[in-house]
């Protein structure tokens, strides 16, 4: 992930990962409370996720780097 910005949207993280093919699936996985962020459930789907936070979907987790 290249270092444009100092955060990337939890919506466009999950299509970023792969967990989602649209803002519209990744919207919906977020509303159904199926994401956390840092261990806590997260709904709303512009929170702003920067280095270091942990998103979790089911049982994967993935850690947020920047380049």
């Amino acid at each position: 992930m290249e270092k444009t910005e100092d955060f990337i949207k939890l919506d466009q993280f999950l299509k970023y990962v792969g967990i989602a093919q649209t803002g519209g699936q990744a919207k919906l996985i977020i509303q159904d409370g199926k994401v956390k962020v840092n261990g806590v459930i997260e709904t709303r789907r512009g929170r702003k996720l920067v280095t270091g936070d942990r998103v979790t979907v089911g049982q994967q987790t993935f850690r947020v780097q920047f380049e």
